[in-house]
């Protein structure tokens, strides 16, 4: 995993429900980590703070 995110509060949605098949964002300053909760010691994908807000603002318009 990425030294950025040792440490990182790390959190999944509670609509997720108790299955593990969802994944995990940490949301620091400077990025945005997202990592699948069933592999947390795994790859994690990480997103500059402004292309993850760009994303999720698209998703809640509907337009993706």
């Amino acid at each position: 995993m990425t030294t950025h995110l040792n440490g990182a509060p790390w959190r999944k949605s509670n609509r997720s429900g108790n299955d593990a098949a969802c994944v995990e964002v940490a949301l620091l300053p400077q990025v945005t980590g997202v990592r699948d909760s069933k592999d947390q010691g795994g790859p994690v994908l990480i997103f500059s703070t402004t292309d993850w807000v760009t994303f999720t603002v698209a998703l809640k318009a509907g337009a993706l």
